[in-house]
């Protein structure tokens, strides 16, 4: 998990942010992103969707604690303006930028990345191959995760506590019955093709 890490270093940098977001799949919520420069070896580090939500926690924050850590949240509406892609790149634009301390070296998760003005490495499934991109994943998704925690005590009904906004049977059942909610994409083809009253 430091292969990456270490090449870079090789490179000359020394700031290297690891750039992930939670919540591109959602019918409901925001797409939130994290930049994280690791300023220490924490051990465990992994994927965020390999950890269960306890110990994703408790790295989450050892991550927050001892690392540079930026974070940005794009709202729904933005991301039925804009698209989800458009979104998750302003997000992730976002959280480099928030960042108290400028990076050298940007190791980004997935095909595309942002404008910044800092060199860039992209890497498809990186939250599995970078300790910095995977601190970024988890970050992203525990503070995406306790949003939804937030929005299910204002919309009980939909169950937003179980399944975060992604679309289960369960959640496609209650939209059905309910329709959608303020917080819901109403870009996405789930939402946007509902037959409700």
């Amino acid at each position: 998990m430091q292969y990456y890490e270490k090449k870079v270093k090789k490179m000359g940098y020394r700031l290297i942010a690891g750039v992930d977001e939670a919540g591109r799949g959602p019918l409901a919520g925001p797409v939130v992103a994290s930049a994280v420069i690791l300023r220490k070896t924490i051990k465990g580090i992994n994927d965020s969707k390999k950890l269960s939500p306890a110990k994703r926690y408790r790295l989450f924050l050892k991550i927050i604690s001892t690392s540079i850590v930026g974070i940005s949240v794009v709202n729904e509406r933005i991301i039925d303006r804009i698209n989800i892609l458009n979104a998750t790149l302003k997000a992730m634009e976002k959280a480099i930028f928030n960042l108290t301390v400028a990076p050298d070296y940007l190791l980004i998760d997935g095909p595309s990345a942002p404008l910044t003005p800092y060199p860039a490495l992209r890497l498809i499934k990186g939250d599995q191959k970078s300790c910095s991109i995977a601190a970024a994943s988890i970050v992203a998704k525990v503070i995406r995760d306790k949003i939804m925690m937030l929005f299910d005590k204002s919309y009980p009904q939909y169950g937003f506590c179980f399944h975060k906004g992604y679309p289960t049977r369960r959640h496609i059942t209650s939209l059905n019955k309910y329709g959608p909610s303020p917080i819901h994409r109403y870009s996405f083809r789930p939402v946007k093709e509902l037959k409700y009253d």
